[in-house]
């Protein structure tokens, strides 16, 4: 529960030529702009930048299971992403499921909102 009462849930699904941002009531953070250019979506390495910087941003997180789990989960991510070198089938999936387990934990940090970002021009 979040320090409003509410579930701090997050559901990322498919945005176009939309502007969004991800958080609290009393949260700051950046805004994604995705300007539907009929580009596919992003690539192995951008996603991976975006995995990776979640996993900095929360080196400044207190220390928590929650914490571990969800840097366990994106270092498996990246793992994929390196050996791959593509984004295989289902890694979205999993990546979206792993921000919305967790969204009490990131909804304050910026790098989530970017990840969220790049895993919503991809699609389901």
């Amino acid at each position: 529960m979040t320090h409003d009462g509410g579930t701090g849930e997050v559901r990322i699904n498919r945005i176009e030529g939309s502007t969004f941002s991800i958080g609290g009531s009393d949260i700051t953070n950046t805004t994604v702009h995705h300007g539907g250019t009929g580009a596919d979506g992003p690539g192995a390495a951008e996603l991976l930048e975006a995995v990776r910087e979640l996993r900095i941003a929360l080196v400044h997180l207190p220390r928590s299971a929650d914490r571990s789990a969800l840097d366990a989960e994106l270092d498996e991510a990246a793992g994929e992403l390196e050996e791959a070198g593509e984004i295989r089938p289902g890694l979205p999936a999993r990546l979206r499921g792993a921000l919305q387990r967790w969204a009490p934990l990131v909804e304050s940090v910026n790098a989530a909102a970017a990840l969220g970002g790049l895993l919503a021009s991809l699609g389901s």
